[in-house]
Order: structure tokens, then C-alpha cells, then sequence
């Protein structure tokens, strides 16, 4: 055969698989959407493709950035004024109070749509959303993403870990392109920061990571405090509210790692609560 009939029989061929694979991924969603009825995580219609995932593409679509100008230490929308009567972009709270996270960014706004979904992935075990949110997360990240050496999931406590079964912020981090390091670990449970105001919701968090290498007593393999000595990390998380927990995180490694700069991208990002 002459190397351009193998080549068109090549791609003939590719073709073929791939019709047949469409086929079969109709077949598929025909037969469970009659069979099992399945419905949106987000909106509770009727899956048209359930072999695509627990959320029709609707719910996806419907997703909205945060709208700029934004706070460029912790990601919140600002007041359009202070793009011209500001220099610093910088909301009140990150003028007022220093902060160990240098830069922040999440996909949007954590309610309706978005909050259904991260709700259904966290607290239903849907982990295949996992995938579709950190590839919006590397979208609208991509800037914090950029440079960076490592992405380091917030970490659960042992206890809640097992409850739980995973932890959404490592599923999310083995997502998004950089390599992983659990370089931090919770060292005592902390009670759920729902309802807390964010001075409680920092008394909360307080002194409750460090990181792992020096909390489990033993050598991982790896120093930490070599590996991570003046790199760019991005820390990674679910949902930040008022921010304590990611700055929590972020103190221990600008101190006891002695990182040179922490970026925090979460899924989405609470813009409603009093700051």
C-alpha cells in the first residue's frame, strides 16, 4: 500500500471509530435516560446526556465570572469607582488587614448554579464534577496558575477525611495541570465555620495546620521546607467565604516553609457575607 492510500485509510479509519463512539454514547444516553430517569445535580431536569456527567450542560453554561474590577488580593468584585480612584486595587478588608496570600481567584460567585454543583461534588460524592470545575478553575486561574511550581489542596482532618471518603480540594488540585504536594496537614479538628462570623471563623482556624512532614514526626521522603523555600504556590480549595482557612494555610507557609508567594484558587468565592 502507497504511504498516501495508508494514510487516507489511516484517517478513514479514525473516522469510523469516532462515528461509532458518537454512535454508542447516543445509544448509551437514549437507553439511561429511559431506564433510569437520571436528573441534573444542579437543576433536577432530566438528563438528556447522563454519560456526560451529573449536570446537564444548561447548568454549566449558566456559570458566571466574577464581574471586574476585582479585589487583587482576595478575588471580591469592587465598586467600578475604585478603578479610577484607586491605584491599589485592593477591597477594604485586604487594605485594612495584611494578609499572607498575595493573590486570589475563584470562578464565581458561590450561589445558585455553582453552589448546587459544589454542593452535589462535596457532600453527594459526585466526584466526577471534579474534572469540568478545575478545568473552569485553570480557565479563569490561568494567571495564578502561571509560574507556579505547585498546587497545594487544603487539607481535611483525618476524621472528616474518613467521614467524607475524599477530600474535594485534592480532587480538584490533581486537575489543574501543576503537580500536587499535600504539603500541609490539619492538626486538630476544627468545628464547621457555617454560621460564623469571619473574626470567629479566624479564631476557628487558628493554629490548626502545619505542615506535614513536621506534624506526622517523621521524614516524608522529602523535606518540606526544601522543596517548597522560595517557590510560587497555589493553594486550592472548594469554596473561600471569608478566607480564614486559606490564610491560615497561607501563614504556615510563608513562615514555616518560607515559600516566596501564595496564591489561593477556589471553585467559587462568597461575596455577600459582611466583610
Amino acid at each position: 500500500m502507497q504511504e498516501g492510500s495508508h494514510a487516507t485509510f489511516q484517517a478513514a479509519a479514525g473516522t469510523d471509530r469516532t462515528l461509532v463512539r458518537a454512535a454508542f454514547r447516543v445509544t448509551t444516553d437514549g437507553l439511561l435516560s429511559v431506564l433510569l430517569a437520571p436528573s441534573c445535580a444542579s437543576c433536577g431536569q432530566l438528563l438528556e446526556q447522563p454519560t456526560q456527567g451529573p449536570v446537564c450542560e444548561p447548568c454549566w453554561q449558566s456559570i458566571l465570572p466574577l464581574t471586574p474590577p476585582l479585589c487583587e488580593g482576595c478575588g471580591t468584585p469592587l465598586p467600578a469607582w475604585r478603578v479610577v480612584s484607586i491605584p491599589l486595587l485592593r477591597c477594604p478588608r485586604c487594605r485594612r488587614l495584611a494578609s499572607h496570600i498575595d493573590r486570589a481567584c475563584a470562578i464565581g460567585t458561590f450561589d445558585g448554579t455553582l453552589r448546587a454543583i459544589i454542593h452535589a461534588f462535596k457532600y453527594e460524592g459526585r466526584r466526577s464534577l471534579a474534572g469540568r470545575l478545575a478545568g473552569m478553575m485553570r480557565s479563569r486561574g490561568s494567571e495564578l496558575l502561571d509560574s507556579a511550581a505547585w498546587a497545594i489542596p487544603v487539607p481535611l482532618h483525618p476524621s472528616r477525611r474518613r467521614q467524607r471518603g475524599f477530600n474535594q480540594a485534592v480532587d480538584l488540585a490533581r486537575n489543574l495541570g501543576l503537580p500536587v504536594r499535600r504539603a500541609l496537614a490539619r492538626r486538630r479538628a476544627t468545628s464547621t465555620q457555617t454560621g460564623l462570623s469571619a473574626a470567629q471563623r479566624r479564631r476557628n482556624v487558628h493554629d490548626a495546620f502545619a505542615l506535614r512532614d513536621t506534624w506526622l514526626g517523621r521524614r516524608m521522603g522529602h523535606d518540606e521546607r526544601t522543596v517548597l523555600r522560595d517557590s510560587i504556590v497555589v493553594l486550592v480549595d472548594d469554596v473561600s467565604t471569608t478566607g480564614a482557612t486559606l490564610e491560615a494555610c497561607a501563614r504556615v507557609l510563608k513562615e514555616a516553609a518560607a515559600v516566596r508567594e501564595v496564591r489561593a484558587l477556589t471553585a467559587a468565592r462568597a461575596v455577600t457575607e459582611r466583610r
